[in-house]
């Protein structure tokens, strides 16, 4: 087999494997002729000062159908408290009450092999995580290989608990430009590692947002809805960039998971709630003009 067609290969058994889990499987996509259709998550974090159980009844009530739980980053109380005090069977039940997918689990802080086990349980997602240390351009190929091979053990562990791990691009990084991405997909061998992609540190590099996306392609396991400006701006909606080509680019490339709106920031419940709602009602905006004009 060419390496081209390896490739090609590979990354077919990769979206195809994603399909497997609720989390990262595309509405209509054993159809490729069928209008691919949006699905929005957000993230725990936005109410860390409230238990998982209202963060839920908050994210639900907007009207969102997915969840990403937030270890504890910047103190994020939910997925530690889901492991010691609610179990896997605690949190189905708060899912199921509150009608939410679990779509991830961020797990910046702790890691992804202390929470597989409990993400397996409660059914399988995605699991996102940072990369490794930047390295200079001439020894990207070789530190990508060797990180990439680093993760075999999450691969098998991702493998044996239903689930995916997504490394997120971040500055001064190893996984942070388009020539990164480029060389993660090359090499990634594995489909269960994927590429969790935040907008705000590629427009961060005055990257193409667009471009990104069409280099992960079916590699794309997580899409952050953020942009990088200040305070609410970062959500979709609030800030100056027009998100409708980024939503066009994830139909075009098909990607199988939700469309996560997304800020770093401690506001209110309500001003949060309210911050999204906004947030909500701009991208459903945006996938009419990209997918159903």
């Amino acid at each position: 087999m060419q390496r081209r067609e390896f490739l090609t290969s590979a990354a077919s058994g990769a979206a195809a494997a994603c399909a497997a889990v609720c989390g990262i499987k595309a509405a209509g996509a054993a159809d490729p002729a069928a209008p691919w259709q949006m699905r929005l998550s957000t993230s725990s974090i936005h109410y860390l000062h409230l238990p998982i159980e209202q963060a839920c009844e908050r994210i639900a009530a907007l009207g969102f159908p997915g969840i990403d739980i937030w270890s504890a980053h910047a103190g994020c109380p939910h997925l530690d408290d889901v492991a010691k005090r609610l179990g896997p069977n605690g949190l189905r039940a708060v899912l199921e009450k509150t009608k939410l997918k679990l779509f991830a689990f961020s797990v910046y802080a702790g890691g992804y092999a202390r929470y597989a086990e409990l993400l397996g349980c409660v059914g399988g997602g995605v699991a996102v995580q940072g990369s490794a240390g930047p390295c200079p351009p001439a020894e990207l190929t070789a530190r990508m290989k060797a990180y990439l091979e680093s993760l075999k053990p999450a691969a098998e562990l991702a493998e044996k608990h239903n689930s995916y791990l997504a490394i997120e691009n971040h500055g001064h990084a190893l996984l942070d430009s388009l020539d990164s991405f480029k060389a993660f997909v090359d090499l990634n061998r594995s489909p269960r590692i994927g590429i969790a992609l935040a907008p705000y540190h590629v427009q961060g590099l005055k990257a193409s947002v667009e471009q990104a996306i069409e280099i992960c392609g079916p590699q794309l396991f997580f899409f952050y809805a953020w942009e990088h400006a200040g305070g609410t701006k970062q959500l979709p909606g609030h800030g100056p960039t027009d998100f409708t080509p980024w939503i066009a680019a994830l139909a075009k490339v098909r990607y199988r998971g939700y469309v996560n709106p997304f800020m770093h920031g401690d506001l209110p419940a309500e001003e949060m709630s309210q911050a999204l709602a906004k947030s909500r009602d701009y991208l459903q905006g945006c996938y009419a003009k990209a997918v159903k004009a």
